[in-house]
């Protein structure tokens, strides 16, 4: 039988001396941080703070889920990130949902954060509608 210890499992406990692994990967809290958007025809290049807090250094990113209350249009693409990275957590696209919507970049899943970060989103490709609300929640465990 073919016997293999995933990347945590491999810190903590396959190795001489064990590695500690941080709390936030094995028994860390999920906190979840919502905001809510109103469309007022955010100009192409806009970039939208969120959350009036900064995500703290340490924390690993679960995934998110965005909620519309309209269409973001056809045309106008939405990025969340950070500064340097605004694609972080969900690549520029569409949003032409009205559903609940889940994101979550492959490669910022399962990474703690090394700093602080504020949480954008970034307006492209065309202006945001002059009506509706978007409401963003992000997931995170921390220590």
């Amino acid at each position: 039988m073919s016997f293999s210890f995933a990347a945590r499992a491999t810190d903590g406990q396959n190795t001489i001396p064990p590695v500690v692994t941080s709390a936030a990967f094995t028994r860390g809290k999920v906190r979840a941080y919502t905001d809510t958007i109103t469309f007022a025809s955010q100009a192409d290049g806009a970039t939208i703070v969120l959350f009036g807090s900064r995500v703290p250094r340490g924390s690993v990113f679960l995934g998110g889920v965005t909620t519309a209350s309209a269409t973001a249009g056809a045309t106008a693409t939405l990025a969340i990130g950070i500064s340097g990275s605004t694609g972080k957590y969900r690549a520029a696209a569409v949003h032409t949902s009205t559903a609940p919507t889940l994101f979550g970049v492959h490669a910022a899943h399962g990474v703690a954060s090394t700093a602080d970060e504020q949480i954008t989103v970034t307006v492209a490709a065309a202006a945001l509608p002059a009506s509706g609300t978007l409401t963003v929640t992000m997931f995170f465990a921390e220590e």
